[in-house]
């Protein structure tokens, strides 16, 4: 893909993403309404683990950028319950909700009852812990869960870490001291060519740090994972697709399905962007896309500037 077309494709938003782990490596692609991608994901072996990462839905949200949130994430929902085949499981990295209320959370949890796969995994955005701390939102998604809402879990040989930055966010994203140990000791006996795929919902790299979109001591869970040799990293938070190497780490910024947020640098602040009258339909007719190992030169810059 090339970075203008990565650059005009950046503001798409009000889908899911469908993911593939085979052989260790991960690869994506934004859903389309007639999953004309279906085939080849149908026919892949069955030892290959396919999964689904929606995120930003922000049900409660009320503004000219979606006025809609509801039926935009259940749009999300239905392109997953369509698919051709049963996603080993749904992940939803966080801004569940808008402002944390209870009947936010309860219409999240009630929407993605609905979906039609094995699990359901969820991490919590900053806007899922508004006034309360995040109690809201352990007390609805947080069974099982340890600290914060972190845990871990392994299927089919890939490890999965589920990391929670947005409890104690200032400037950046945070994940604190006893997160990191949970990491430490959950890593500790896995083997090297373990792959490792970790969802969060502040990117886990310095993205726009102006505008918070970074974790500010993700480099000691990262160096951690250094001795693994494939390692996959997934985010929200930016409302954009965004891909970025570092390393044996590779970094996937998710679509939402609420609304577009300006690409990194454009605009004073991380506010939504109201497209123009009849953009809003256009913008939710999203195509196929498949995505190979970025480019580990490409910055947050070139795509700015494509």
């Amino acid at each position: 893909m090339s970075r203008r077309r990565l650059a005009r494709h950046a503001a798409w938003f009000g889908a899911a993403v469908a993911l593939t782990v085979a052989g260790g490596e991960v690869t994506r692609h934004v859903i389309d309404d007639d999953h004309t991608d279906g085939a080849a994901a149908a026919a892949s072996p069955t030892t290959d683990i396919r999964f689904v990462q929606v995120s930003d839905s922000h049900l409660g949200f009320r503004g000219t950028a979606n006025p809609d949130v509801t039926t935009s994430f259940q749009r999300a929902i239905n392109q997953v319950n369509t698919l051709p085949y049963r996603p080993d499981f749904v992940v939803h990295t966080g801004d569940i909700s808008h402002l944390s209320t209870p009947a936010q959370f309860d219409q999240a949890k009630q929407m993605m009852s609905a979906l039609r796969t094995g699990a359901v995994h969820t991490v919590p955005g900053e806007h899922d812990s508004v006034d309360d701390g995040g109690r809201g939102y352990l007390a609805t998604f947080g069974s099982g869960t340890r600290g914060q809402g972190w845990y871990s879990f392994d299927l089919r040989g890939v490890h999965f870490l589920s990391l929670v930055n947005t409890f104690t966010l200032e400037a950046l994203g945070h994940l604190g001291a006893d997160q990191i140990e949970f990491v430490r000791k959950d890593v500790a006996g896995l083997s090297a060519d373990t792959p490792i795929v970790v969802f969060s919902h502040i990117p886990l790299f310095a993205m726009y740090p102006k505008w918070g979109w970074g974790t500010d001591d993700a480099a000691a869970v990262l160096n951690q994972l250094g001795r693994f040799s494939s390692v996959t990293c997934l985010n929200g938070h930016v409302h954009q697709l965004f891909t970025k190497r570092e390393g044996n780490v590779t970094f996937h910024s998710a679509t939402t399905t609420a609304y577009p947020l300006p690409r990194p640098g454009e605009g004073p602040a991380p506010t939504p962007v109201t497209l123009p009258p009849g953009k809003l339909a256009g913008a939710l007719g999203i195509r196929e896309v498949t995505y190979q190992p970025a480019n580990p030169a490409l910055t947050v810059a070139d795509t700015r500037l494509a």
